[in-house]
C-alpha cells in the first residue's frame, strides 16, 4: 500500500524527511477495523514526533515509521470482536500514537477510539476534527470538569491560549456553544483574532504581550478555567495569576522546564494534563468513541463547525512536509487537510 514514512528523524527542509513508501498493508486484531483512508490532518504532534533531537538523531527506523493522528475514511475490514461498526462505515478518528499512523491508504485503529462520520461534512471537512475535537472535549469537560447547561449559571469564563490553532478553533466553539462559557481566546495577528471571533470568542488578546494586563483590560481580573494550547513554559505565570479561586488551569502542551504550582495553592485551584486514554488503553478508552459520534452530532446539527482552513490533494510525501512546514512556521490557522493517495 502506498505510506508517507521516515526512515530518519530530520528538519523538514530534508526532502529525506518523509518520504513516499510502498508497505504491506495491515491485519486487523479482534477490536480492530482496517480503515481505507480518504483524508488525514496535520497536527503539532506530528511535526514533533517527526523533528530530530537527541534521543533520535542518529535513530534509524526500519521498516518506515508511520506517522499521522487524524483520519477520515471507509471501514474495509473488521475484527473477529469488533461490535460497532461494519464494512462500509464511514469513520473519523486520531489513532494511537503507540501505533502506526494515519498517513498510509490502509490502517487498523481499535473501534474503541473511532467515531461514525459526520453525515453533512465530506472526507477531508471530517479529517480535520478526531484529534482536536478530543483533546478539547476532554481538556473542557473530563479535566477542567466543566459544566454545561443547565448547570452552567451564572455564567463563567475562559482562557483560551492559542484561539486560532487546531484545538483552540475546536475549543472556542465548544466553550461557547455547548458550555455557554464567556470566551476569552488569544491571537496574534488580524486575520487569526478575526477567525477566533468568527468561531465565538468573546474577546481576543494578543499572547505576544503581557496577557494579564491584557485580560484585565478587557474587563477580567480573574478567569474560572484557562487552556494553555501554547507554550506551557511561557504561559503558565500569567495562567497562575489569571485564573480564579477554585478554578482550575489544563494545558496540552509539553514543559521544558518544572511547573511552579504555588501560586495555586492558595486559590485550592487544579492543575492538570490532556492525553491519556489510547495511549495507556484506559478502562473508559470507548469514551473517545462516544465523544466522537457526540461531535458528529453536533456538526450535523449545526452547533460546531468543521476548522479546516486548507486543503491539498493528493496526499504524498511533498505535500506532507509543506503541510508540516506550515505548522512549524506558526502560520497555519484552523487545520491543515491533504486528500486522496
Amino acid at each position: 500500500m502506498k505510506a508517507i514514512a521516515l526512515t530518519r528523524y530530520l528538519p523538514i527542509s530534508d526532502p529525506q524527511s518523509l518520504i513516499d513508501v510502498d508497505l504491506p498493508a495491515p491485519a486487523p486484531g479482534p477490536r480492530d477495523l482496517l480503515v481505507k483512508v480518504e483524508a488525514i490532518a496535520v497536527n503539532p504532534v506530528d511535526t514533533k514526533v517527526r523533528s530530530p533531537k537527541e534521543t533520535n538523531r542518529d535513530k534509524v527506523e526500519a521498516p518506515p515509521r508511520v506517522l499521522g493522528w487524524d483520519a477520515a475514511g471507509v471501514v474495509e475490514q473488521v475484527g473477529s470482536a469488533v461490535t460497532l461498526f461494519k464494512p462500509g462505515d464511514k469513520v473519523f478518528y486520531a489513532g494511537d500514537i503507540a501505533r502506526a499512523g494515519s498517513n498510509s491508504a490502509f490502517q487498523v485503529v481499535d473501534e474503541r477510539i473511532v467515531g461514525s462520520m459526520p453525515k453533512s461534512l465530506s472526507f477531508a471537512q471530517a479529517a480535520a476534527l478526531p484529534l482536536t475535537a478530543i483533546t478539547a472535549w476532554e481538556a473542557l469537560f473530563d479535566r477542567l470538569k466543566v459544566p454545561t447547561p443547565p448547570h452552567a449559571q451564572p455564567q463563567r469564563s475562559i482562557l483560551l491560549i492559542g484561539g486560532a490553532g487546531g484545538v483552540g478553533s475546536i475549543a472556542i466553539q465548544l466553550a461557547a456553544r455547548v458550555a455557554g462559557l464567556k470566551v476569552i481566546a488569544t491571537a496574534s495577528r488580524p486575520e487569526s483574532a478575526a477567525w477566533c471571533r468568527e468561531l465565538g470568542a468573546d474577546v481576543v488578546v494578543n499572547h505576544h504581550g503581557n496577557l494579564v494586563e491584557e485580560v484585565r483590560k478587557a474587563g477580567f481580573k480573574h478567569v474560572d478555567y484557562v487552556l494553555i494550547m501554547n507554550n506551557t513554559d511561557q504561559h503558565m505565570p500569567a495562567a497562575g495569576e489569571l485564573v480564579a479561586p477554585q478554578g482550575g488551569i489544563c494545558t496540552i502542551v509539553e514543559n521544558a522546564k518544572p511547573i511552579d504550582v504555588v501560586p495555586l495553592k492558595s486559590k485550592s485551584a487544579a492543575f492538570v494534563w490532556e492525553f491519556t486514554r489510547a495511549m495507556f488503553t484506559t478502562p473508559d478508552m470507548v469514551e473517545q468513541h462516544h465523544l466522537l459520534n457526540e461531535i458528529a452530532r453536533l456538526v450535523d446539527a449545526g452547533v460546531v463547525r468543521t476548522t479546516v482552513n486548507e486543503v491539498i490533494k493528493p496526499i504524498n510525501a511533498a505535500n506532507l512536509r509543506a503541510a508540516h512546514a506550515k505548522l512549524e512556521a506558526g502560520s497555519a490557522i484552523g487545520k491543515v487537510v491533504l486528500e486522496g493517495f
